[in-house]
Protein backbone atom coordinates (compact mmCIF):
# COMPACT_ATOMS: atom_id res chain seq x y z
CA UNK A 1 0.00 0.00 0.00
CA UNK A 2 1.22 3.82 -0.24
CA UNK A 3 2.13 5.75 2.50
CA UNK A 4 -1.23 7.63 2.33
CA UNK A 5 -2.93 4.15 2.32
CA UNK A 6 -0.83 2.91 5.21
CA UNK A 7 -1.67 5.89 7.58
CA UNK A 8 -5.40 5.73 7.25
CA UNK A 9 -5.25 2.04 8.94
CA UNK A 10 -3.26 3.78 10.94
CA UNK A 11 -5.28 7.01 11.92
CA UNK A 12 -8.81 6.40 10.32
CA UNK A 13 -9.40 2.34 10.64
CA UNK A 14 -10.37 2.71 14.59
CA UNK A 15 -13.02 5.40 13.36
CA UNK A 16 -14.53 3.44 9.84
CA UNK A 17 -13.57 -0.30 10.27
CA UNK A 18 -15.80 -2.12 12.15
CA UNK A 19 -13.44 -4.58 14.45
CA UNK A 20 -14.91 -8.35 14.34
CA UNK A 21 -13.86 -11.71 15.12
CA UNK A 22 -12.33 -14.05 12.87
CA UNK A 23 -13.01 -18.09 11.82
CA UNK A 24 -9.84 -19.87 10.17
CA UNK A 25 -8.98 -17.68 7.43
CA UNK A 26 -7.75 -14.05 7.74
CA UNK A 27 -11.27 -12.20 5.57
CA UNK A 28 -13.51 -14.70 7.51
CA UNK A 29 -16.12 -14.12 10.05
CA UNK A 30 -16.78 -16.60 12.95
CA UNK A 31 -20.09 -18.08 12.99
CA UNK A 32 -21.94 -16.36 15.36
CA UNK A 33 -20.61 -12.62 15.67
CA UNK A 34 -23.20 -10.37 14.85
CA UNK A 35 -22.82 -6.39 15.50
CA UNK A 36 -26.19 -4.24 16.57
CA UNK A 37 -26.35 -1.35 13.63
CA UNK A 38 -27.36 1.10 16.04
CA UNK A 39 -24.52 0.63 18.31
CA UNK A 40 -22.14 0.64 15.15
CA UNK A 41 -23.64 4.16 13.80
CA UNK A 42 -24.97 5.55 16.73
CA UNK A 43 -28.51 5.61 15.65
CA UNK A 44 -31.14 3.80 13.97
CA UNK A 45 -30.96 4.76 10.06
CA UNK A 46 -32.02 2.84 6.56
CA UNK A 47 -28.64 0.76 5.71
CA UNK A 48 -27.31 0.37 2.60
CA UNK A 49 -24.80 -2.20 2.08
CA UNK A 50 -22.13 -2.43 -0.95
CA UNK A 51 -20.53 -6.29 -1.49
CA UNK A 52 -17.19 -6.06 -3.44
CA UNK A 53 -17.27 -2.02 -2.82
CA UNK A 54 -13.38 -1.64 -4.59
CA UNK A 55 -11.54 1.57 -4.00
CA UNK A 56 -15.54 2.72 -2.83
CA UNK A 57 -16.42 5.48 -5.70
CA UNK A 58 -20.17 4.52 -5.13
CA UNK A 59 -20.46 4.04 -1.92
CA UNK A 60 -18.33 7.06 -0.73
CA UNK A 61 -20.45 9.12 -3.17
CA UNK A 62 -23.66 7.76 -1.69
CA UNK A 63 -22.90 7.71 1.46
CA UNK A 64 -21.71 11.63 1.38
CA UNK A 65 -25.21 12.46 -0.52
CA UNK A 66 -27.46 10.32 1.53
CA UNK A 67 -26.59 11.62 5.36
CA UNK A 68 -29.93 10.36 6.51
CA UNK A 69 -28.62 7.38 5.30
CA UNK A 70 -26.00 4.45 6.82
CA UNK A 71 -23.78 2.68 4.41
CA UNK A 72 -21.57 0.06 5.55
CA UNK A 73 -18.87 -1.09 2.82
CA UNK A 74 -18.13 -4.69 2.16
CA UNK A 75 -14.38 -5.85 0.89
CA UNK A 76 -11.50 -8.19 0.95
CA UNK A 77 -8.31 -5.68 -0.68
CA UNK A 78 -7.03 -3.89 1.94
CA UNK A 79 -5.67 -0.79 -0.18
CA UNK A 80 -9.42 -0.96 -1.42
CA UNK A 81 -10.56 -0.32 1.94
CA UNK A 82 -7.78 2.39 2.86
CA UNK A 83 -8.49 4.40 -0.34
CA UNK A 84 -12.30 4.48 0.46
CA UNK A 85 -11.64 5.69 4.42
CA UNK A 86 -9.16 8.61 2.85
CA UNK A 87 -12.07 9.52 0.54
CA UNK A 88 -15.03 9.02 3.10
CA UNK A 89 -13.02 11.24 5.65
CA UNK A 90 -12.20 13.78 2.86
CA UNK A 91 -16.27 13.77 2.03
CA UNK A 92 -17.37 13.99 5.60
CA UNK A 93 -19.09 10.76 4.78
CA UNK A 94 -19.33 10.23 8.73
CA UNK A 95 -21.99 7.83 8.12
CA UNK A 96 -20.15 4.85 6.78
CA UNK A 97 -18.39 1.79 7.84
CA UNK A 98 -16.43 -0.35 6.52
CA UNK A 99 -15.70 -4.34 7.11
CA UNK A 100 -12.96 -6.14 5.57
CA UNK A 101 -14.45 -9.67 4.97
CA UNK A 102 -15.81 -11.98 2.59
CA UNK A 103 -19.12 -10.71 1.49
CA UNK A 104 -21.20 -13.93 2.16
CA UNK A 105 -19.87 -14.96 5.86
CA UNK A 106 -21.05 -10.49 6.41
CA UNK A 107 -23.97 -11.81 5.29
CA UNK A 108 -24.81 -14.97 7.18
CA UNK A 109 -22.81 -14.31 10.72
CA UNK A 110 -22.36 -10.32 11.05
CA UNK A 111 -25.61 -8.67 9.67
CA UNK A 112 -28.61 -9.27 12.12
CA UNK A 113 -31.59 -10.83 10.08
CA UNK A 114 -33.65 -7.95 8.09
CA UNK A 115 -31.13 -5.31 9.07
CA UNK A 116 -30.65 -4.31 5.49
CA UNK A 117 -32.89 -1.74 3.16
CA UNK A 118 -30.75 -1.92 0.02
CA UNK A 119 -28.12 -4.79 -0.91
CA UNK A 120 -25.88 -3.77 -4.12
CA UNK A 121 -23.27 -5.99 -5.82
CA UNK A 122 -21.81 -3.39 -8.58
CA UNK A 123 -19.39 -5.09 -10.98
CA UNK A 124 -18.09 -8.35 -9.36
CA UNK A 125 -15.52 -10.37 -10.30
CA UNK A 126 -16.93 -12.09 -13.89
CA UNK A 127 -14.69 -15.00 -13.71
CA UNK A 128 -14.95 -15.23 -16.97
CA UNK A 129 -12.86 -18.23 -17.88
CA UNK A 130 -14.99 -21.37 -18.38
CA UNK A 131 -13.03 -23.45 -15.87
CA UNK A 132 -13.76 -20.61 -13.27
CA UNK A 133 -17.23 -19.23 -13.28
CA UNK A 134 -17.76 -21.51 -9.78
CA UNK A 135 -16.22 -18.69 -7.75
CA UNK A 136 -18.91 -16.27 -9.16
CA UNK A 137 -20.66 -14.41 -6.09
CA UNK A 138 -24.19 -14.60 -7.38
CA UNK A 139 -25.38 -18.28 -6.75
CA UNK A 140 -28.39 -19.62 -4.94
CA UNK A 141 -26.64 -19.93 -1.61
CA UNK A 142 -25.31 -16.36 -1.79
CA UNK A 143 -29.18 -15.21 -3.13
CA UNK A 144 -30.47 -16.98 0.49
CA UNK A 145 -27.98 -14.89 2.23
CA UNK A 146 -29.16 -12.05 0.78
CA UNK A 147 -32.84 -12.59 1.15
CA UNK A 148 -31.80 -12.95 5.16
CA UNK A 149 -29.96 -9.69 5.41
CA UNK A 150 -32.59 -8.10 3.55
CA UNK A 151 -36.09 -6.40 5.33
CA UNK A 152 -38.93 -7.31 3.75
CA UNK A 153 -39.27 -5.03 0.40
CA UNK A 154 -35.75 -4.30 0.97
CA UNK A 155 -34.22 -4.25 -2.47
CA UNK A 156 -30.87 -6.43 -4.17
CA UNK A 157 -29.17 -4.11 -6.94
CA UNK A 158 -26.67 -5.65 -8.90
CA UNK A 159 -25.15 -4.40 -12.55
CA UNK A 160 -21.83 -5.81 -14.43
CA UNK A 161 -20.69 -5.95 -18.10
CA UNK A 162 -20.47 -9.71 -18.75
CA UNK A 163 -23.45 -11.08 -20.36
CA UNK A 164 -23.58 -14.40 -19.36
CA UNK A 165 -23.22 -13.24 -15.93
CA UNK A 166 -25.78 -11.10 -16.01
CA UNK A 167 -28.10 -13.89 -17.37
CA UNK A 168 -26.53 -16.17 -14.43
CA UNK A 169 -27.37 -13.34 -11.92
CA UNK A 170 -30.93 -13.52 -13.51
CA UNK A 171 -32.20 -16.74 -13.92
CA UNK A 172 -30.49 -17.45 -10.18
CA UNK A 173 -33.03 -14.17 -8.70
CA UNK A 174 -36.04 -15.32 -10.97
CA UNK A 175 -35.46 -18.57 -9.06
CA UNK A 176 -34.77 -17.53 -5.60
CA UNK A 177 -38.49 -17.55 -3.68
CA UNK A 178 -37.39 -14.81 -1.22
CA UNK A 179 -37.43 -12.11 -4.19
CA UNK A 180 -38.85 -10.53 -6.88
CA UNK A 181 -38.53 -8.70 -10.35
CA UNK A 182 -38.24 -4.96 -9.15
CA UNK A 183 -37.90 -4.42 -13.19
CA UNK A 184 -39.96 -4.81 -15.78
CA UNK A 185 -38.51 -6.26 -19.28
CA UNK A 186 -35.19 -7.59 -19.68
CA UNK A 187 -32.97 -5.65 -17.76
CA UNK A 188 -33.56 -2.68 -15.27
CA UNK A 189 -32.99 1.00 -16.06
CA UNK A 190 -29.79 1.87 -14.41
CA UNK A 191 -29.58 2.78 -10.74
CA UNK A 192 -29.35 6.52 -10.61
CA UNK A 193 -27.18 6.24 -7.07
CA UNK A 194 -24.72 4.17 -8.83
CA UNK A 195 -21.61 6.32 -10.41
CA UNK A 196 -19.67 5.78 -13.04
CA UNK A 197 -16.26 3.54 -11.85
CA UNK A 198 -13.25 2.77 -13.86
CA UNK A 199 -14.71 -1.06 -13.79
CA UNK A 200 -17.45 0.39 -15.72
CA UNK A 201 -15.49 2.62 -17.85
CA UNK A 202 -13.32 -0.11 -18.47
CA UNK A 203 -16.11 -2.55 -19.86
CA UNK A 204 -17.55 0.52 -22.05
CA UNK A 205 -14.48 0.85 -23.62
CA UNK A 206 -14.59 -3.27 -24.55
CA UNK A 207 -17.59 -2.14 -25.98
CA UNK A 208 -19.31 -4.39 -23.57
CA UNK A 209 -22.83 -3.49 -22.70
CA UNK A 210 -23.84 -2.65 -19.21
CA UNK A 211 -26.48 -4.57 -17.39
CA UNK A 212 -28.25 -3.88 -14.39
CA UNK A 213 -30.91 -5.90 -12.48
CA UNK A 214 -32.91 -5.14 -9.19
CA UNK A 215 -34.81 -7.39 -7.20
CA UNK A 216 -36.87 -7.21 -4.30
CA UNK A 217 -37.15 -8.80 -1.03
CA UNK A 218 -40.73 -10.63 -0.66
CA UNK A 219 -42.67 -10.42 2.84
CA UNK A 220 -41.67 -13.04 4.99
CA UNK A 221 -44.28 -15.48 5.98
Amino acid sequence: MSDAQERAWTELAPRFVIPVQRDAAATSILPGSHVDPAAVWGRLAPLVVEIGSGQGHAIVHAAASAPRRDFLAIEVFKAGLARTMLDAEKAGATNLRLVEANAPEVLQHLLPTASADELWVFFPDPWHKKKHTKRRLVTPGFAAHAASALRDGGVLRLATDWEDYALQMRDVLDGAAEFERAFEGEWAERFDGRVLTAFERKGARAGRDIRDLAYRRKARA
